[in-house]
């Protein structure tokens, strides 16, 4: 399965994007200044992810989408994997922002992301409505984070 690097037309996948973060506007303030990869299979785009630096040696893993109907298939663990071999040494840590969801949590734990730090009321302070992901509202953002300076494991190893 190909990875590839999306270096134009990003809003092209805004579609998946989209899955990931609901509010375009949001998307706008990262698509631009962040680095996009894809995965194909058999001809078709199948999930695409973005990560901007953050300076300090983080890297921020802003979204991470896998069409619907090949989500619980791999395909975002795959690109999980990716970025941690070929940002390794590079960056000090991978950090991942996203709301207290049962879903969403857990598989970026079961990547090798460990629980770091939340940023309280982000949801309602930053998007123009509310966002429910399993009948509940998201309000904090929960952060994660992974080592990529060699001193613990990564996704993929």
């Amino acid at each position: 399965m190909p990875i590839f690097e999306v270096r134009e037309r990003k809003k092209d996948y805004l579609d998946l994007l989209l899955l990931a973060d609901e509010q375009e506007s949001m998307i706008d303030r990262y698509l631009d200044k962040g680095t996009m990869y894809g995965l194909e299979e058999g001809g078709v785009v199948r999930g695409v992810c973005v990560v901007t630096d953050e300076g300090c040696g983080v890297l921020e893993l802003k979204n991470l989408a896998v069409r619907p109907e090949d989500q619980r298939r791999g395909y975002g663990a795959r690109l999980v994997a990716f970025l941690a071999r070929r940002y390794r040494g590079e960056y000090r840590r991978m950090q991942v922002g996203t709301g207290e969801s049962p879903l969403t949590i857990p598989f970026y734990e079961r990547c090798g992301f460990v629980p770091s730090h939340r940023v309280k009321n982000f949801f309602p302070e930053h998007y123009d409505h509310p966002i429910f992901e399993c009948g509940r509202q998201l309000i904090d953002m929960v952060y994660l984070t992974m080592p990529l300076d060699g001193r613990g494991s990564a996704a993929g190893d």
